[in-house]
């Protein structure tokens, strides 16, 4: 368009300039022809006036490029803000290249930095103590627990406050048909590795409950986990000086007495039978008894006394009442031999047998329980059963 309109304007140029030179001709040719001079000034117009068409054309096509020039803008406005954006995107995604990179530097400064150093390594993992398997924790634990147990816990023969030995009981001998019935009970549980092993006896026995102290905090926890528990309930002796915390002592209190039990209830809510820890002083005193007997019979709970000594008033105090009375027949576990305890165990089962019942005492003591365990053989004359099958 630009091209045709300035071919447009050369060619009316250069016709005014021939209009010039003709007007110089005219001048200067004065005798020339007046026709040919008339058709030259008719070219001439025509010329002028073609001029002034292109002229005409030429300012119409400014005012129409003026007009798109604002949209022009306008787009290259909307061009600028998208080059914008896109540098914009540009510096982030490389800032993130750069941070990326500077990371993998890092890291790789550090490593080369500790292959430089093995020697502070190796000294720092020598302060540190190899892992150890799971296994060998726990056998050393188990050590620790066994240890702690037997530093606590004197002998099985501390229950007896005696230097004679205790006659045993006179009993009504019983003739029956049915196989004698034999009730083991296992004093002074309180930890979850005797329950454990209690566990894996494969016999039935009757677990009696020592109340939870320092020492052994869970027991009542434990108790509650079982179908069937006894409460192994500490009691004055004459000479144990290793009293438990929860001990019931000869001047209690009828009141005191009460309290106690009702505390025993609150720890053992399921218990229904209790026999005494020592207690050699306080089952041989008859007032003491009488006290003790009151309140456990308002609460529903049968005693059986452990027979600590001789001179127990128990079965007098149980007769006054209109009680059963059940006691101990036999310590299984006075000696810590595996012989003994199951020379003990026949004799059980031998007291079983002429009485019709017979109630056998012993504790959780590791060897104790292996040679249970063990012994399976010697009960096939008897049959085990929880103490409430003795009433």
């Amino acid at each position: 368009m630009v091209f045709a309109s300035l071919s447009a304007w050369y060619i009316a140029h250069n016709c005014v300039t021939k209009r010039k030179e003709h007007a110089i001709i005219l001048k200067s040719h004065l005798s020339l022809d007046y026709k040919q001079a008339e058709i030259k000034k008719k070219l001439a117009i025509v010329a002028q006036n073609f001029y002034l068409l292109i002229k005409d054309i030429l300012m119409a096509a400014k005012r129409k490029k003026t007009k798109p020039k604002t949209k022009k803008r306008s787009q290259n406005n909307q061009k600028i803000e998208k080059t914008n954006k896109l540098l914009a995107y540009i510096v982030w995604g490389l800032s993130t290249v750069v941070v990326f990179l500077l990371g993998i530097i890092a890291t790789y400064y550090f490593t080369q930095h500790e292959e430089k150093t093995p020697q502070k390594i190796l000294h720092i993992q020598k302060e540190v103590p190899p892992k150890q398997s799971t296994t060998k924790i726990r056998e050393e634990l188990k050590n620790v627990l066994d240890s702690q147990q037997k530093n606590n816990y004197i002998t099985p023969s501390h229950e007896i406050d005696e230097k004679v030995a205790i006659p045993p009981q006179k009993r009504v001998v019983k003739r029956t048909v049915k196989k004698p019935k034999l009730a083991i009970i296992i004093d002074d549980v309180c930890t979850k590795t005797q329950i454990r092993r209690i566990h894996n006896l494969g016999i039935l026995v009757n677990i009696s409950f020592l109340p939870p102290s320092k020492t052994r905090p869970n027991s009542a926890k434990l108790a509650k986990k079982e179908p069937a528990y006894m409460v192994h309930l500490p009691m004055e002796a004459m000479h144990f000086n290793k009293e438990e915390p929860f001990t019931f002592h000869v001047h209690d209190s009828q009141n005191v007495i009460k309290k106690r039990i009702h505390e025993l209830k609150e720890l053992f809510p399921r218990v229904k039978y209790i026999n005494n820890h020592t207690g050699s002083k306080f089952t041989s005193n008859e007032r003491a008894m009488n006290k003790l007997i009151y309140v456990l019979n308002k609460e529903h709970i049968l005693f059986i006394d452990s027979r600590t000594t001789s001179r127990t008033k128990v079965k007098k105090v149980m007769q006054n009442y209109g009680l059963k009375y059940l006691a101990r027949d036999i310590f299984l576990d006075n000696k810590q031999d595996k012989a003994y305890i199951q020379k003990q165990i026949k004799k059980a089962v031998r007291i079983a047998k002429k009485h019709g019942s017979a109630i056998a005492i012993c504790h959780p003591h590791k060897i104790t329980l292996q040679t249970l365990k063990d012994s399976k053989e010697l009960f096939k004359d008897v049959e085990l059963v929880l103490v409430d099958k003795l009433y």
